[in-house]
């Protein structure tokens, strides 16, 4: 699983939570720990590196929304993962969430933390540049196969234009025959007349 944990916070006050660990106590206390750290209250994304994990954050708007990711996950999913649940939260729960309790959309949020969480972390497709890789490979394969038809009708169409170089030829063959038999046959009629 490549995001262990994740949460919504309003400064440090946790407003809804996930794990995907039995013990959440040492993430959340670490998480904790660096939300005291960053500075300010400018929106911001930022990665901190702990033992085998990455705790990344990505901050807007006075809300932050943080996960925690084995080391070996590439960039790009957790922070994908922290965008579609910043814009999920705050779509669901609006202005709320700047006066919310602590864990006051826990049960409700958790949820859907722990959807995301294994949908980012076992779909290869949850990452855009895998995605777009997909998209161009099917693409290729479809222009590959399209190249194919037109070569295979290509080459239909150049037998059917030697088919029909033959037949004209031939056409004209027995043009030029009839011809030679018509004045043949003028002749003998006339041979015979005269006859």
């Amino acid at each position: 699983m490549a995001i262990l944990y994740s949460s919504v916070t309003r400064g440090l006050v946790i407003l809804a939570e996930c794990s995907a660990l039995k013990q959440t106590n040492n993430c959340s206390v670490i998480a904790y720990r660096i939300l005291e750290k960053i500075p300010g209250d400018d929106d911001t994304n930022v990665s901190y590196s702990h033992e085998q994990c990455i705790f990344h954050i990505k901050r807007v708007g006075g809300i932050t929304v943080l996960c925690v990711a084995e080391n070996t996950t590439n960039r790009r999913i957790p922070f994908a993962f922290l965008e579609d649940i910043h814009g999920r939260f705050m779509k669901t729960y609006g202005d709320v969430c700047y006066t919310a309790l602590a864990n006051a959309m826990n049960d409700e949020f958790s949820k859907i933390l722990s959807q995301q969480m294994q949908h980012y972390s076992r779909d290869p497709l949850a990452d855009k540049i895998n995605r777009i890789k997909e998209e161009i490979s099917q693409v290729r394969n479809v222009m590959l196969e399209n190249i194919e038809r037109v070569l295979e009708r290509g080459e239909r169409l150049e037998m059917l234009v030697n088919k029909a170089t033959s037949i004209q030829g031939n056409a004209t063959c027995s043009q030029k025959n009839s011809r030679r038999f018509k004045d043949n046959n003028n002749l003998w009629w006339q041979a015979i007349k005269l006859a």
